[in-house]
């Protein structure tokens, strides 16, 4: 079961931020359209050309492509019906919540750094989107500027401060 469907056991509503919800509709817009059409324009020159051997390694390429592309297709299609885009105004600034961008001291490290609380579907790493369902996210949760947190990380204890909150 994937991460997508989990979510959508739940019978709740998806919440992301306007670019988030722009990303999904963009990927699935692509998908749609040119991965598809691309997908279908190699099989098309595969029979054109007499390669549906049993030995066609391009063929079943082509054909695990085209699975991945079906079922990430169908995963965005069911986050989509259930999300809702966040309301800009309506990310808390006085403690974090989803949507908050939060800048943060890694108190063992002296390192500052800001990220963005989302939901899971949006989590980013490279673009320091952290889930609300991570270790940090969960622990900054609800806090407030100034709050200094300690939480289990998969790299073992971590003391943290929050110094801002944003939207």
């Amino acid at each position: 079961m994937s991460e997508a469907e989990t979510i959508l056991d739940l019978e709740s509503k998806i919440y992301l931020t306007a670019d988030g919800y722009a990303s999904l509709k963009a990927e699935l817009a692509r998908l749609t359209g040119h991965s598809r059409a691309e997908i279908a324009e190699r099989i098309r020159e595969s029979q054109q050309h007499g390669e549906f051997s049993e030995d066609n390694s391009e063929l079943d390429q082509v054909k695990t492509e085209q699975a991945f592309v079906e079922n990430r297709i169908g995963e965005l299609r069911s986050i989509l019906s259930h999300a809702a885009e966040l309301d800009p105004e309506g990310i808390p600034t006085d403690h974090v919540g989803l949507g908050s961008v939060v800048k943060i001291e890694d108190l063992s490290y002296g390192d500052t750094f800001e990220v963005r609380v989302v939901s899971s579907v949006e989590a980013d790493p490279d673009k320091d989107f952290l889930s609300s369902e991570s270790p940090m996210g969960t622990a900054l949760y609800g806090h407030v500027v100034g709050d200094t947190i300690n939480f289990e990380s998969p790299d073992g204890m971590k003391k943290i401060k929050i110094h801002r909150i944003s939207r």
